[in-house]
Formats: C-alpha cells, structure tokens, sequence
C-alpha cells in the first residue's frame, strides 16, 4: 500500500500504518470497549505457533545426537533454567516460573519478529481481501506488530503483576505480606502514632513501585518497538519516492540499504527486549519471593 501508488502523502501513509483495525474508534476517550482485532489475530496465532514448536520438539526430542531444532530448543531452555535458579531460589516455583519464562521470551521474540516483515505486505493483502468483500480498500487497516501495540505490551505486564501478587500470597500468607505491606521499606515505631504514619508511607510507597514497575515494564518493549517500527516506515517512504532521475534511484539505492542495514540492527534489538522482558519478569517474580 505504498503513498505513491494510492495518492497519499507521506504523513498520510504513516498515520494508515499506524491505525489499528479496530471494532470501533474510541475517540479522545479512554475506551475499554475498543478491541484491536489485528493485534489480538496476530498474539493468538504467534502464541499458538510457540507453543507448537515447543511441543514439537518437546516431543520428537531424542537422548542421542539432537537435530539442530532440538539443539536450539536444548540452548534456550538451558539458557532460561539457569537465569531461573540465579533469581528465583524456590525449586517448587521454578517448575512454573521456568516455563513461563520460557514462553514469554519465545512469544515476545516471535511478536517482535514480525516487524521484519516488509511493512506494505499484510496491510495489501488485507486491502486486496477488504476491498472484494465490496468495501471501501482505503478503510483496510492492519498492524501487524502486536508489541508496537500499548494494550498487549501493558496486558503482558499487567499479568506478570498478578502472578507476583500470586506469588507474594503464597510464599509469605496473606497475613506476612499484609504485615511486609505496612513495614517496608521504612520500617516500622514503636511509638503507635509514628507506626500509624510509617504504616501509610510505607503502603503508599509498596503502591507505587508496584504500579511504576508495571507501567515501565510494558512502556519499554512498547516504546522501542513502535520506534522500530515507525523508523521502518521512514524508510519504505524512501522506496516509494524513487524516479528515473539522480535523486530518485539515490532513494532507491538508500531505501535499500537502509532498510538492510536497520533490518539487521533490529534484529539486535527484537532478541534484547525480549530478553529484558523475561529478565525482568523472572526479577521482579524473585522479589515476590524475597521477604522484607
């Protein structure tokens, strides 16, 4: 769907690439009806896939020499058990959490992956299928990078906060983590009147470093992925503007390089904020674990 071929203007064929399909627009407003169809298509199957290919090997696994899909597998779940044991020491949480971890840098790779897709094919092959069921092909938006997408990347945070609250109640009690809530992490008085005021700070502050932990943790695979992918439009804008003419086989040569050269980069960059989401998962989940 590139801007020469449809008469858009260069801002105009970013902001359809950046638009979601969605159920219905939210305006100004915060909207919690609002679904984004393209993000939750692509999440599912993405996750679908992982977990198939885990399986896959899971189950054509061998004990002799392993095929080198098995290797790769063997590698990363080693690779994830071992940052696994360094955090969380509870060898019964692990048989939970080293999976998790596992399948959430899989997935996470996976979605990041699908920014090395050329940026104009799925919105075309959308447009071609919108426009034959007799609507209007221009209205055919489609993003297919679910973690340039605030709601997923906040919804994988939000889930990771759960299961740190989950893990918070179980290891210390509902009774020993109420009591860590008021009492960290400036302690407590004697005195009843300071240990009221310290109890409050305290549990404003345990408030706060859950929600900052939360809105950081997604905001960072957010913010560098929709970079990623904005930066990739930049560089489809340079394709698009080519003619028979000094300048325009300059764009269609630059276009070209560019866009290897960021490809490669962002592969760099796909792999590590995958990594630091899982890291950063299995942290704040070894805290859950740590009394204060």
């Amino acid at each position: 769907m590139a801007a020469e071929e449809h008469g858009q203007t260069a801002g105009e064929y970013i902001l359809h690439h950046l638009t979601f399909w969605q159920n219905h627009k939210a305006g100004n407003v915060v909207d919690f009806s609002v679904f984004n169809y393209d993000s939750l298509i692509f999440s599912t199957l993405i996750g679908v896939l992982a977990c198939w290919a885990l399986w896959a090997a899971a189950r054509k696994a061998t004990s002799g020499v392993p095929g080198r899909f098995q290797a790769a597998v063997e590698i990363l779940v080693e690779m994830v058990d071992t940052q696994a044991k360094g955090i969380i020491h509870n060898a019964q949480s692990r048989k939970l959490v080293s999976p998790l971890a596992l399948t959430v840098f899989i997935w996470i790779f996976l979605l990041n992956a699908m920014d090395l897709l050329p940026v104009d094919l799925l919105p075309w092959i959308w447009g071609h299928i919108y426009g034959a069921a007799g609507h209007d092909a221009s209205h055919a938006y489609m993003r297919s990078v679910p973690t340039a997408d605030l709601s997923v990347t906040m919804g994988l945070s939000l889930s990771v906060l759960l299961i740190c609250l989950y893990y918070n109640v179980k290891i210390k009690g509902i009774g020993g983590w109420a009591h860590e809530l008021v009492t960290a992490p400036f302690g407590t008085s004697k005195n009843p009147v300071l240990a009221v005021i310290m109890g409050v700070l305290n549990l404003a502050m345990q408030i706060i470093e859950f929600i900052a932990k939360t809105v950081s943790h997604g905001m960072r695979l957010f913010g560098n992925m929709y970079a990623g992918e904005l930066i990739f439009l930049l560089i489809a804008l340079m394709g698009g503007a080519w003619s028979l003419s000094a300048t325009g086989i300059g764009l269609a040569i630059g276009h070209i390089v560019a866009g290897f050269v960021w490809a490669t980069f962002h592969l760099i960059i796909i792999t590590l904020q995958a990594f630091v989401f899982m890291m950063l998962a299995l942290v704040y989940l070894g805290q859950a674990h740590d009394a204060h």
